[in-house]
């Protein structure tokens, strides 16, 4: 074997963390690595992640080290990312090799398309999103309804979240607009801001809530909780309008009591979360990402996940309307038959 091609050592999660997440090889490591495959494994796959503090990027994390723990790909680095939106757009333009999405996001940007070269297929269900609608423990507020004529975080753009909250707003026939476009018009002011500025944001009082979609608990939310103390808005109401309006992507889901310490349990809205890929990803390369989804999942769990829905084999192939990469669909029948 060239010694150029030798197996790389496992980074860590820790150490992927100090390293600032996004990794950014030299030039001359990056010819050595697109030059080099061992038993047909690719060189380097690159994951498209989230938020530090999100449950992608956790995901994503775990994912890079498993595929090459388990020797699907020679090296596999992840990329931080604004969230879902942004992650198609890294597929679509050859930036990454797979990425988590919400399946609504997916959806809309792949409706209409047919799988070729740079576009986007799935590999499967990974888990579910639930849609979190936070404001401080101290505030008034203790419905949607009530967030009229208050100021709220609606994720950054790129973010699946900024794509659900706008669907939110029209699902209980409220408006929106930005403080530049209000004009006393609005009923509801909204910032585009990410998971930890928005956090940020509520803990100084300049936003009255905080949406944000992602897996139970989110880490960054815990944490702020502790920290300031937090409540969870229920959102279930919203289910029917919103499947009637948008399609069959939304449920009504339950956040566990005491996900985030002491926090009731809360009706909300979940969004299947796919893991996607290149559409001219390798056949051989699928079929052993597929593989290893359904043999090691439990090392794919983040560790705070205290979620459902997991990795299970029987859901891994409900990717809702984003077809399966044809080398995945013929994997999970040699594997379940």
């Amino acid at each position: 074997m060239n010694t150029a091609c030798s197996k790389k050592p496992l980074v860590s999660r820790r150490g992927l963390l100090k390293a600032g997440i996004v990794v950014s090889l030299s030039s001359a490591l990056s010819t050595v690595l697109s030059a080099c495959t061992t038993e047909g494994r690719p060189a380097q796959l690159t994951v498209a992640g989230g938020e530090p503090g999100g449950f992608y990027l956790e995901f994503s994390m775990l994912l890079a080290e498993s595929l090459q723990r388990y020797e699907v790909a020679e090296h596999a680095v992840v990329v931080e990312t604004g969230g879902s939106l942004q992650n198609l757009e890294f597929l679509r333009t050859g930036k990454a090799d797979l990425a988590v999405a919400l399946a609504d996001a997916a959806a809309q940007q792949t409706q209409g398309s047919t799988a070729s070269p740079g576009q986007v297929l799935a590999l499967g269900k990974v888990y579910e999103n639930y849609v979190h609608c936070v404001v401080r423990k101290d505030s008034d507020i203790n419905s949607f309804a009530e967030l009229a004529g208050k100021t709220v975080a609606v994720g950054q753009p790129g973010s699946g979240t900024s794509l659900i909250t706008p669907r939110l707003f029209n699902a209980a026939g409220l408006t929106s607009a930005t403080q530049d476009a209000r004009n006393g018009v609005a009923t509801i002011t909204v910032k585009h801001l990410g998971l930890n500025s928005g956090i940020a944001a509520l803990q100084q009082g300049t936003v009255d809530a905080l949406f944000w979609s992602g897996g139970v608990p989110t880490a960054a939310i815990a944490t702020a909780h502790r920290e300031t103390g937090l409540k969870l808005l229920d959102l279930s109401a919203l289910v029917p309008a919103l499947r009637s309006s948008y399609g069959a992507f939304y449920d009504r889901v339950l956040i566990p009591a005491d996900s985030y310490a002491g926090i009731d349990a809360v009706w909300t809205v979940g969004v299947a979360n796919l893991l996607l890929c290149r559409a001219d990803l390798e056949d051989r390369t699928v079929s052993r990402a597929v593989k290893m989804l359904v043999e090691h999942a439990a090392d794919l769990i983040p560790r705070s996940s205290v979620g459902v829905q997991f990795l299970s084999p029987e859901l891994l192939i409900n990717t809702a309307e984003i077809p399966l990469h044809p080398a995945a669909a013929a994997a999970y029948r040699e594997l379940h038959g």
